[in-house]
């Protein structure tokens, strides 16, 4: 009743037309959004008057802030659930596909969650494009150090964050002028053992090993920053077959929890260019820990040094393998595109 009645209470400040598109709109979302609050703002230009038609049709929903952010391309929606009553709404899963659908949804490569921790200074939860829940994300690390930072939800330029891959160590980096210039973020120390990638190989380390895909022979370098990835050097990675291999390899029963796979060409002894594919993405335009597993991948195969510039789609990022501690270092920018409102 309460749909019908919205109707014609408002019909009395429209024109003719303008009701019937008002009709039409919400009658339709009455059939299709039955999960949630519809609302619909129309203008009458003739007399300024607005008209806010909000109707709950079942259930119930609610508002979240979010802020989209983007790491040299590399997109996410964050979202502060420190009080976790947007997971006690709907679960995370679920959310990050429809807040993450580019023609439905806001769009992004997934959804970075701000959650309290018991451990360390904050908890980081990323999740893919298609729900699935990754253990860290490099790109997106930095992202979020920009923002709890700026939003002075931490108050210092070094902090701790809990993370699925372990403790995350990122530090804020200014310019001259005291604004935040860059984010460098220790990475820990990178995964060799085929077991704890995981891959499947009987070496003790799966530097250059060979993997047959469709009958055709892959050499790749087996690595983890806390998230698997299979390198493989190219000669051009701007004509690497990406969208042909990048699936194939990164659902090989080999690599039983999945996998990300960089193609990587050697420029110099100090200069990468890469392609990604992300596993739970596909094709994005870079890869914070692929930049990492590149990079060490790169330097195991005696390539390079033990530090790079490593190219990618949407930017550079500076690479540093520390051999006295073992940990990796990677910095680079993180920029805020916008904040907003959704309703879910």
């Amino acid at each position: 009743m309460f749909f019908y009645d919205a109707i014609s209470r408002v019909q009395q400040f429209l024109p003719d037309y303008h009701c019937l598109i008002l009709h039409q709109a919400l009658h339709v979302a009455f059939r299709t959004f039955h999960w949630s609050i519809c609302s619909l703002s129309v203008k009458n230009f003739s007399s300024n008057v607005f008209v806010n038609i909000a109707y709950m049709i079942s259930g119930g929903a609610m508002q979240i802030e979010f802020t989209k952010m983007e790491g040299i391309g590399n997109d996410f929606i964050f979202i502060d659930d420190r009080k976790h009553s947007i997971e006690d709404h709907i679960s995370y899963h679920t959310l990050s596909r429809r807040l993450c659908d580019r023609r439905f949804g806001i769009g992004g490569d997934g959804m970075i969650l701000i959650l309290n921790s018991q451990v360390c200074d904050l908890q980081f939860r990323i999740f893919n494009s298609d729900g699935s829940e990754a253990q860290m994300c490099g790109n997106g690390m930095r992202c979020f150090a920009w923002l709890v930072y700026e939003k002075q939800i931490i108050q210092k330029n070094e902090f701790s964050v809990e993370t699925l891959a372990g403790k995350i160590i990122p530090r804020i980096l200014f310019d001259k002028e005291g604004k935040i210039d860059a984010v460098k973020v220790d990475m820990g120390q990178p995964i060799l053992d085929p077991a704890s990638i995981p891959f499947v190989s009987t070496r003790s380390q799966a530097i250059s090993e060979e993997m047959e895909i469709e009958g055709r022979k892959i050499m790749i370098t087996a690595v983890s920053m806390g998230n698997p990835h299979a390198v493989i050097f190219v000669d051009s990675a701007d004509r690497a077959p990406v969208l042909q291999l990048g699936p194939m390899i990164e659902k090989n029963p080999r690599f039983p929890e999945k996998t990300n796979v960089e193609f990587v060409e050697v420029i110099t002894d100090n200069e990468l260019r890469m392609k990604v594919w992300e596993r739970g993405a596909g094709v994005t335009l870079a890869c914070g820990t692929g930049a990492c597993a590149a990079m060490v991948a790169a330097h195991l195969n005696k390539k390079i040094g033990e530090q790079a510039v490593v190219h990618l789609d949407g930017g550079d990022l500076f690479i540093e393998w520390d051999q006295k501690t073992n940990h990796v270092y990677k910095t680079g920018p993180a920029h805020m595109v916008y904040t907003g409102m959704m309703e879910i």
